[in-house]
């Protein structure tokens, strides 16, 4: 699946994978579409098997704090939102940690590690009594280390750590309790979004930075840290309408990946799961990988049909939006919006001296042409220019040939030149649902 990797119509954020066995499953907030707040009252849980991560299955609601046509709340004393959570595999249980906005979160247990998750306790944390309310418990991020030692990461503005008693799971043990284990002022100091990992004999925490839509990162020689600021991951911001980020990595079948979101509906809400491969280097640095539209695949085909939420650029007024399950278009368009997909694979030397670009679009009563290009929106690299007009909800247009590894970019321009056209800025110019390069 391209990004993003989930079904197009599911919203999953600040997704933490996490591999159990021969699956690899993503725990994360739920969000709906053209919502106008974070999350939801439940918890969803997918996953795939590491060999095929091109196929997941969703295992449906594992938590909920309100009551559903089919099943009644998770908790007693709150019907607030669920934020964020983790889950940790101790002694053959599972355990689920979750942020509940403006109460108490929790701890769940399961036998399984996509749930159902059964209320264990609230934060059993003295500690917690003088903090919940502010923020400060929040996004909760678990990391069970090698000796069996339990340790929770969290904080809004500032970060928090303490160590759990592994025999319960949910006690804070006296005098571990640790406020900014990451500084908090600066660009790159602590937000959000605390997500702990342990690569060999170093501690990597993932989290969200002051400044940007960045998944930042720093090391340690131990889980208490200090820890030191090593640079940024991932930047959901680059070409795109940014928001807050929230997600982790993680290691299958010897490929390291980070997981993300992209927002949706020109909001920072209707969040979408993404992913990118990533490579840390023998020094412990992870370089920064540019967003792409590819999620698990190692390139896409040109040749299959492309739905237009895959794009991974958006520069100008285009935004990403849902119709209904079925179509999820980009909207929004006007004159010299710039939309791109990377990568393609358009494949070795083919006989055919040029190639035609379908398009299926959703007229707006406007005419113009749209230009095509290979790897950079420069004249040099145009391929090919589509027509599209008042009515035609299929359009096409000849393309020299491309063969190899390129990125695919739509520079949008209109046809008023007359001396009415300041009449015409701004003006939507069509809605693009999916395209196809055929030889």
């Amino acid at each position: 699946m391209p990004n993003p990797y989930l079904p197009h119509w599911e919203y999953i954020p600040d997704g933490e994978p996490r591999v159990f066995g021969n699956r690899v499953y993503v725990y994360g907030s739920h969000d709906k579409p053209d919502q106008e707040v974070f999350c939801d009252h439940k918890l969803k849980v997918w996953s795939a098997d590491i060999n095929d991560l091109n196929n997941w299955v969703c295992h449906g609601d594992a938590f909920r704090t309100q009551p559903d046509d089919d099943h009644g709340s998770d908790v007693d004393y709150t019907d607030c939102p669920l934020f964020a959570p983790d889950v940790v595999e101790k002694g053959g249980k599972y355990y689920l940690y979750a942020y509940i906005c403006g109460a108490e979160g929790c701890v769940g247990v399961s036998e399984r590690p996509e749930g159902p998750f059964k209320f264990l306790s609230k934060y059993n944390w003295s500690c917690v009594k003088d903090h919940y309310d502010k923020g400060t418990f929040i996004d909760p991020g678990v990391l069970v280390d090698d000796d069996g030692r339990v340790y929770v990461y969290c904080g809004f503005k500032g970060s928090y750590m303490c160590e759990l008693d592994p025999n319960d799971m949910c006690t804070v043990i006296p005098g571990t309790y640790m406020e900014n284990f990451l500084p908090k002022g600066g660009d790159n100091g602590f937000f959000e979004a605390a997500s702990p990992r342990k690569v060999g004999d170093t501690y990597y925490m993932i989290y969200s930075p002051n400044v940007g839509s960045r998944l930042a990162y720093a090391t340690a020689p131990g889980p208490r840290g200090p820890f030191t600021y090593r640079g940024y991951i991932v930047d959901n911001g680059v070409d795109y309408p940014g928001g807050n980020d929230h997600g982790s990595i993680m290691c299958i079948k010897g490929q390291w990946y980070i997981f993300y979101h992209r927002m949706t509906n020109g909001s920072i809400m209707s969040r979408r799961g993404c992913v990118e491969p990533i490579t840390i280097k023998p020094d412990g640095t992870i370089e920064t990988v540019e967003m792409t539209s590819l999620g698990f695949e190692k390139a896409l085909n040109p040749y299959i049909v492309t739905r237009a939420d895959t794009a991974c650029v958006i520069r100008g007024s285009g935004l990403i939006t849902e119709i209904d399950p079925f179509h999820l278009i980009l909207t929004n368009i006007k004159k010299d919006t710039e939309l791109g997909w990377k990568y393609y694979d358009f494949g070795e030397d083919y006989t055919c001296g040029s190639m035609r670009l379908f398009m299926d679009v959703i007229p707006r009563g406007c005419s113009g042409k749209i230009h095509v290009y290979a790897d950079e929106v420069k004249d040099e690299n145009e391929i090919g220019v589509v027509d599209f007009n008042r009515r035609d909800t299929f359009l096409s247009g000849r393309m020299k040939k491309l063969t190899g590894r390129h990125s695919v970019f739509f520079k949008i321009d209109d046809n008023y030149t007359s001396w009415a056209k300041d009449e015409f800025e701004g003006r939507l110019l069509f809605d693009l649902v999916s395209f196809v390069f055929v030889k």
